[in-house]
């Protein structure tokens, strides 16, 4: 099949070559846009500057200039036309008239002397000469025209021929100021011709480039339509792809559930009657070649495990189940399983657990150990000699931000710098998987990092070859609280544990050996067992009779585990509807386990089922105790005679704490022990119910301590005795003691109060 891109690279790159490039096309666009903004900002230059130009013609006023000059001459030429002479007399005009005609060409005079007409004609010669023959006749003519007695037309005769010799200057003067009008009314008509000439042109240019623009722009969005639907072919091509990996990776997970199953089934009977073969008289030869090949199973058995458990991270089907955990306890237990083996190479282990490591954490404790132990397990494989160690402690990178630290160093070959960098890839080569320098398969350090970045963590490593090598796990710390959960009723816990001395068990397996494996299995624990070799013939068989228990196997011919367990819940019968299912199955998958579950069943036993698991299962559904006296269930031990005989409470004690502490504070105290006794019983019974022996004996143990602590030794008797007994007692003879305990509780509360100690309600002051 080919890739989801589809073609090969090659083809792929031609066809990348063949198509526009992305880049050219943008920078080709900008470079447009680019010279569309300057040809805007240069009509916008034209545009001011038509603008100035228009101002700057109605500023002028160049017209009314002219007009001006063409007014001066007309009065001008008025007034020499009435200005009397030396031969003759103005018959139709008067002094007055005369006089007003004056002063209006006077006043026509001094308008020519304003800044505009200076500005426009101020650099002609003949305009200044013009003025000061003007001034000096208006001089001479003022001195008659000022008088209030008229002036005689005899004496204004001599004036005349000054008087007309203005007319030709004052002529020319008009002339010049008509020229430079039509000049400037010339020059500006070119400016707006030039002007509308070159806005023309940019308007012909921004056309252009608007053309060019549109164009790129159309191709832009064919190339951009064309790789969309290039893009969406190819996420079609990639959805594809991901559903057929996940066909594939649904496939491979039936194969190895299926593959599972077949190799389980076979392993199941043969470390069976291995563990039966070890019960028997052996020759020293014949126990070591025992010996020898339940390791070989053990080993092959646990590379299975590592192969499943890698399959279900890749296929991200494993979830975490956080819970309160004992982090030392978990140290404990993998010491427990690691000693031997250091000490059959002659290593030093050492296991601590710094100060500040809280004593409950929230975490997925299963697979918190399963990465400790197979840190552990390597350091102590790939050590020859030396010591191994492993430290938790608590620490803090940032403020507020606590991380729990697991450090497992060892003494070791160590790595040199391209094994430790191959080692902890994402991915190591294929050379790097098949010649392992180190030896193994390599999976078990492969599950742990996987594990660790499920749980929000980190592992980093630091080796020297020939020196030994750390492993550092960091994971996010979050202290836990009491998270263990109460029962709904103390009642149906002690009625779920009820000691049975012997149960008829019906196991449905289709596999003989496994059949017999289980019927010296049962035989051994004391119960009486019924095969059926499958579903169908499981289901006639809870018609006919009465069982305690089935064991179903999952995988069965005619009727499967889960479909006979739906049919035996769906049986008239209600007391044969009812009946505890467990399944037996090789299938060692999460999602098996649900749907045994959500099938009907009460319970989940993997392949190869070992005894102790076996028992443990017993014992939460029937409160079967293996080892325990079934002949004789009424023998108490040791501590319940002295809880019989240890009085409620001792006054002695009490005495001795009252020197110290006041009366009402210490009925405060014991008061509030004993209102949370019932919650204490809850708890004792949970973990009775759970088969946690060591969650009861921790529960135990701090109720004697506190019982000591405020002088109640019958509480205290019976808390040591199941502190005691945790492990070894019946369930039933545990379930009594928790009864005596929460009986205790109320007796002890009544002889406290006899003692002096009222309850804290009593102490308040009446209202």
């Amino acid at each position: 099949m080919s890739p989801p891109g589809g073609g090969d690279p090659e083809h792929r790159a031609g066809r990348a070559r063949a198509a526009p490039s992305p880049d050219g096309g943008a920078f080709g666009a900008i470079a447009i846009a680019f010279g569309l903004a300057l040809a805007l900002v240069a009509v916008a230059l034209l545009q001011w500057r038509q603008l100035g130009l228009l101002r700057e013609a109605v500023r002028s006023n160049d017209d009314n200039i002219v007009l001006q000059v063409y007014q001066a001459e007309i009065e001008y030429l008025q007034l020499r036309e009435l200005w009397p002479d030396a031969g003759r007399r103005a018959a139709l005009i008067t002094p007055e008239e005369l006089r007003l005609r004056y002063e209006i060409w006077v006043s026509r005079v001094e308008l020519l002397r304003l800044e505009p007409t200076r500005r426009m004609l101020g650099d002609r010669p003949d305009f200044a000469q013009t003025l000061e023959a003007a001034d000096r006749f208006i001089a001479r003519a003022d001195l008659w025209f000022t008088d209030a007695a008229p002036p005689a037309f005899d004496d204004l005769a001599p004036l005349r021929p000054e008087l007309e010799a203005l007319g030709p200057p004052l002529h020319s003067v008009v002339l010049d100021a008509g020229h430079h009008v039509a000049l400037q009314m010339a020059a500006r008509n070119q400016a707006v011709e030039r002007h509308n000439r070159f806005g023309f042109a940019l308007t012909l240019f921004l056309s252009a480039l608007i053309l060019v623009f549109g164009t790129v722009v159309a191709r832009q969005l064919r190339a951009a339509r064309r790789q969309r639907a290039e893009l969406e072919l190819l996420a079609e091509r990639l959805r594809v792809a991901r559903h057929e990996a996940d066909a594939g990776n649904r496939a491979k997970s039936a194969f190895l559930a299926r593959m599972s199953h077949e190799i389980r089934t076979p392993f199941h009977g043969l470390m069976g009657m291995l563990a039966l073969l070890r019960e028997t008289p052996l020759a020293p030869r014949q126990a070591e070649y025992l010996r020898t090949a339940v390791e070989s199973a053990d080993h092959l058995l646990a590379i299975l495990d590592e192969v499943l458990d890698l399959s279900q991270l890749e296929s991200g089907r494993v979830s975490l189940s956080p819970s309160a955990v004992d982090p030392r306890r978990l140290l404990h237990e993998v010491e427990a399983l690691m000693r031997p083996l250091a000490a059959a190479k002659g290593l030093a282990l050492h296991v601590d657990a710094g100060p500040d490591v809280p004593e409950r954490i929230v975490a997925d404790g299963t697979r918190l150990k399963q990465v400790v132990f197979n840190l552990l397990s390597n350091a102590i494989k790939f050590t020859e000699r030396g010591a191994v160690s492993l430290d938790l402690h608590r620490r803090e990178t940032t403020p507020g931000a606590p991380v729990l630290e697991c450090v497992v160093r060892d003494s070791g070959i160590g790595m040199d710098a391209s094994t430790l960098r191959e080692l902890m890839a994402e991915r190591p080569s294929a050379s790097f998987t098949a010649t392992r320098p180190l030896g193994g398969a390599g999976l078990g350090l492969e599950i742990s990092r996987q594990l660790v970045r499920l749980m929000g963590g980190r592992i980093d490593v630091r080796s020297r070859s020939g020196e030994g090598s750390t492993f550092v796990v960091t994971l996010p710390l979050q202290p836990a609280h009491d998270t263990v959960p109460e029962p709904a009723s103390g009642d149906g816990a002690a009625a779920a544990v009820e000691f049975t001395p012997a149960l008829r068990v019906l196991v449905a397996e289709d596999h003989p050996v496994n059949r017999e494996y289980l019927a010296a299995l049962l035989a051994s624990l004391g119960h009486e067992a019924t095969f059926c070799p499958d579903g169908a013939q499981a289901v006639d068989a809870l018609r006919r009779g009465r069982f305690d228990l089935v064991l179903m196997d999952l995988h069965m011919p005619v009727l499967d585990g889960v479909a006979a367990t739906r049919a035996i819940r769906a049986l008239p019968d209600r007391i044969a509807a009812a009946v505890p299912i467990v399944a037996l199955t090789a299938d060692a998958y999460g999602e098996t386990r649900e749907r045994c579950l959500t099938g009907g069943m009460n319970d989940f036993l993997t392949k190869p089922v070992r005894p102790q698991d076996l028992a443990a299962l017993l014992r939460r559904l029937f409160g079967v105790s293996p080892g325990a006296d079934a002949a004789d269930p009424k023998t108490s031990p040791a501590g319940d005679e002295l809880a019989d005989r240890a009085p409620l409470v001792d006054r002695t004690a009490l005495a001795a704490a009252l020197e110290s502490i006041p009366r009402e504070r210490l009925a405060r105290l014991v008061h509030d022990y004993l209102d949370q006794g019932e919650q204490t019983a809850a708890r004792l019974r949970s973990a009775v119910r759970a088969a946690q022996p060591l969650e009861l004996r921790v529960y135990a143990h701090a109720a004697r301590g506190a019982a000591l602590n405020l002088g109640l030794p019958a509480l205290a008797a019976t808390a040591d005795a199941l502190q005691e007994g945790a492990v070894h007692l019946p369930a039933h003879e545990i379930v009594r003691l928790v009864q005596r305990f929460e009986d205790q509780i109320e007796s002890t509360r009544s002889a406290v109060i006899a003692a002096g100690l009222p309850a804290p309600a009593a102490l308040q002051p009446a209202p």
